[in-house]
């Protein structure tokens, strides 16, 4: 529960995040809208077909997981059917996933040496 005075207004923070929000939503329909155009509507995975009924269910896939990288030809996106989208993604989170070489967690280990300093002592 927020402690400003709702006669006030929306705080600066409110602001920032329903901008944040829009922008989103604007970044997200302008680079599916083209996707659609130039992609068949094929999963580019299961190669499931989609008509204008089943429409809502093909994703638009960012190949190098940047959702900033939107190069006009399309040639960072693919169009996945949301199961194999999110399998995509579970991918990337567990490595030992089958498929392609994916991005690894990190790698150091905050207190991975505690037990040696501790032993020093």
């Amino acid at each position: 529960m927020s402690n400003r005075d709702p006669k006030s207004g929306p705080s600066n923070l409110d602001r920032v995040v329903a901008k944040a929000q829009r922008d989103r939503l604007l970044r997200d329909q302008g680079y599916r809208e083209q996707a659609l155009k130039i992609y068949p509507w094929i999963c580019g995975r299961c190669a499931r077909e989609f008509t204008r009924e089943n429409l809502r269910e093909l994703t638009v896939h960012h190949r190098d997981h940047d959702h900033d990288n939107n190069p006009a030809d399309g040639s960072n996106w693919e169009l996945l059917c949301i199961y194999c989208h999110d399998n995509e993604h579970a991918r990337s989170v567990d490595p030992s996933a089958p498929g392609e070489a994916r991005q690894v967690g990190a790698t150091f280990t905050a207190f991975g040496d505690l037990a040696e300093l501790l032993r020093r002592k």
